[in-house]
C-alpha cells in the first residue's frame, strides 16, 4: 500500500490543541465486568477490526492449551463465543497488524517454548490460515509491531526472555518475515511497547526488564536498525510498559507496572528521548500490566493496571500534567495479567478488556462516561501534536478503517487531506 510520510514530516510543527473537560465519576467509570470464556491460561491480548466490519474484535493468546481465541465482536461490545487457532508451545503474547498489506487485520503470537513468532494472514472475514513460524530468540514472549525499516510494511520485534535481547523480524512485503538484527537489553524484557520517543519520527523500542528492575529504550534510525540500549531505573521487578504523552508536552513518557513493589512508575520525557526519574504511583497487589488512555472522558491519559494477586484493575486517572491521582478499582477475574484499551460498544468512551489467568476468561468492562470527542486524536491523549499524524501514519498503512478520513473505501493521498482538515478544526 503506498504511503505519504511527507504529509508527516510537513506537519510535524502543528500547535497541540487543548483538550475539553468533562467530569465523571472516578468510582463510576466502568460498568461491572462481563466474563467471556477464552483458552486455558490466558496470557496476552489484543484488539483491532479482525472480521472488517468496523468493530473492535479481540484476540487472547492461551498459554496452557496452545492456541489463540478470537472473539467477534457483535458492534455493542459483546462478544460472539471464542473461535480457537492452533499456535505453538506456550504462546504468550499476541498482536494485531494488517502484515499482508490487503486491509485485514492478520496476527502475530510468540510461541516462547518454541523460539519462535507464529504469524497467522486474515482469510479477510475473520478466520484465519494456519500458522507460519520465524526464527526469534530464546524464549520470546512480548511482540510490539512498527514499521521499522520505513519501507510501508508493518515489521514485528519480540523480546526474548532467556536471551536478554531484541529480535527485529523484517516484513519481505508478503507477510512473511525475516529475522534480521538482535539487540541486546537488560536481564529478562518481559514487555514490550512501540513509539516516537526522541520526535525524529522513527520507531523505536522500550522493555520493561524483571531482574534488572530497569526498563531500556532503543532508538531506531528508520532502517530497521536500533541504537544500542539505555537504561532507566524503575520499581521493583518491572512486568509491563506502555507509552503515551502523559503530560500533554508532545512528548512520548512511559508508564511501567512493578510487580514486586506494588506501584507503577511514570519516566517523563525529557524531549530527546531521554527521562526524568521515575516518579511512584500505588496500584493493587503484583501489578502486572499497563495501558493508557482517556478513561474519564476529559482529554488526559489515564493509566489502567492490572493486579494479579488482589485480582482487580487499579485505575490510575491524569490530574493533567502527568501527574496521577490515587488509584480506584475495578473487579476483574482471578488473576488478570493483560489489559488493552479501546471503544468496544462504538460508544466513544474507550472501554477495558483484560484476560484472567487462572479463571480463563476475559473481561470487559464498558465505559459509562461521555468521551473526549475530537476526531483527529487518534492517540487519545487529549491534545492535537505530531503523535496523532503518526498514529494517522500507522492506521494507513496497516489499512485500518479509522484511517479512511474520507469515508471512501480507499486509502489516498485524499484520507491525508482529510484527516488536515479534523486536526485543522482543532478540539471543542
Amino acid at each position: 500500500m503506498p504511503t505519504t510520510r511527507l504529509a508527516v514530516a510537513v506537519l510535524a510543527l502543528a500547535a497541540a490543541t487543548p483538550a475539553y473537560a468533562q467530569d465523571c465519576d472516578p468510582s463510576e467509570i466502568f460498568a461491572p465486568q462481563v466474563a467471556y470464556g477464552v483458552g486455558d491460561m490466558p496470557q496476552g491480548i489484543a484488539m483491532g477490526d479482525l472480521d472488517g466490519d468496523g468493530d473492535a474484535d479481540l484476540a487472547v493468546a492461551n498459554d496452557a492449551s496452545g492456541d489463540i481465541s478470537v472473539l467477534l465482536n457483535s458492534g455493542d461490545g459483546t462478544f460472539a463465543p471464542e473461535v480457537r487457532y492452533d499456535a505453538g508451545n506456550r504462546p504468550l503474547f499476541v498482536v494485531i497488524g494488517d502484515f499482508d498489506g490487503d486491509g485485514d487485520g492478520d496476527l502475530a503470537v510468540s510461541n516462547s517454548d518454541d523460539d519462535n513468532v507464529g504469524v497467522l494472514l486474515n482469510n479477510g472475514d475473520g478466520t484465519f490460515a494456519t500458522m507460519e513460524t520465524y526464527t526469534a530468540g530464546n524464549r520470546p514472549i512480548p511482540l510490539a509491531i512498527g514499521d521499522f525499516n520505513s519501507d510501508g510494511n508493518i515489521d514485528i520485534a519480540a523480546a526474548n526472555d532467556f536471551g536478554a535481547n531484541v529480535t527485529i523480524l523484517l516484513n519481505n512485503g508478503d507477510g512473511s518475515f525475516a529475522p534480521v538484527f538482535a539487540y541486546e537489553v537488560e536481564i529478562r524484557p518481559l514487555s514490550l511497547a512501540v513509539g516516537d520517543l526522541d520526535g525524529d519520527g522513527n520507531s523505536d523500542l522500550v522493555t520493561a526488564n524483571f531482574s534488572s528492575d530497569t526498563v531500556s529504550v532503543l532508538l531506531g534510525s528508520g532502517d530497521g536498525r536500533f541504537a544500542d540500549d539505555v537504561a532507566y531505573g524503575a520499581g521493583l521487578m518491572p512486568f509491563g510498559v506502555a507509552i503515551g504523552d502523559l503530560d500533554r508536552d508532545g512528548d512520548a513518557d512511559l508508564a511501567v507496572a512493578n510487580e514486586q513493589s506494588n506501584d507503577v512508575s511514570v519516566l517523563l520525557n525529557n524531549g530527546d528521548g531521554t527521562f526524568e526519574l521515575d516518579i511512584v504511583y500505588g496500584t493493587g497487589a503484583r501489578p502486572t500490566s499497563v495501558a493508557i488512555g482517556d478513561l474519564d472522558g476529559d482529554g488526559d491519559p489515564d493509566l489502567a493496571v492490572t493486579n494479579d494477586f488482589s485480582g482487580d484493575i487499579s485505575v490510575l486517572l491524569n490530574t493533567g500534567d502527568g501527574v496521577f491521582a490515587p488509584e480506584v478499582r475495578y473487579g476483574a477475574g482471578v488473576r488478570p495479567l493483560s489489559a488493552v484499551i479501546g471503544d468496544l460498544d462504538a460508544s466513544d468512551g474507550l472501554d477495558l478488556a483484560v484476560t484472567n489467568f487462572e479463571s480463563n476468561n476475559v473481561s470487559v468492562l464498558l465505559n459509562r462516561c461521555d468521551a473526549f470527542a475530537c476526531e483527529a486524536d487518534l492517540d487519545g491523549d487529549g491534545a492535537l501534536t505530531i503523535f496523532d499524524f503518526l498514529a494517522f501514519q500507522n492506521l494507513f498503512d496497516a489499512g485500518d478503517p479509522i484511517a479512511d478520513f474520507d469515508g471512501d473505501g480507499d486509502f489516498t493521498i485524499f484520507d491525508f487531506l482529510a484527516f488536515q482538515n479534523a486536526f485543522d478544526a482543532g478540539c471543542p
